[in-house]
């Protein structure tokens, strides 16, 4: 059995999110960082916005710009949600029971926080948690 560190876990989870972020929203990430904390999976991407975005949110009526950005975004991000609650998983050997998201439209940053049916198997990726053993 492959055994893999929490930083190579974390590291893998990051990889995917950019792939995400590249891949389905359009643009990825300047910085991204992933923490594992028991069961909770905590992502941090840096410069998510786009130019336009920034300038949406900086109109007279900002809160107007800063809510549709935000509107948008979650829902982008729950059509998307199956295929990376499928990649955490498939990472981390736990079932995701829920994700949570926020973005601010200040600093381009996005948040976004799994939840782990328990904390992340230090095993081989996408072998279930409690399988056979491996020869």
């Amino acid at each position: 059995m492959k055994v893999r560190t929490k930083g190579q876990i974390e590291a893998e989870i990051s990889e995917a999110m950019i792939k995400f972020e590249k891949e389905y929203m359009g643009r990825g990430p300047l910085e991204t960082r992933t923490c594992l904390v028991d069961d909770l999976v905590l992502v941090r991407l840096k410069g998510v916005l786009t130019p336009a975005e920034f300038q949406l949110a900086k109109t007279p009526d900002n809160s107007r710009g800063r809510e549709l950005i935000k509107q948008a975004r979650m829902e982008l991000l729950e059509r998307g949600r199956a295929l990376l609650e499928a990649v955490v998983e498939s990472i981390t050997g736990a079932r995701v029971v829920s994700l949570h998201t926020d973005i601010s439209t200040v600093t381009g940053e996005r948040v976004v926080l799994f939840v782990l049916d328990a904390p992340p198997d230090f095993g081989r990726a996408g072998e279930p948690r409690n399988g056979p053993p491996s020869a």
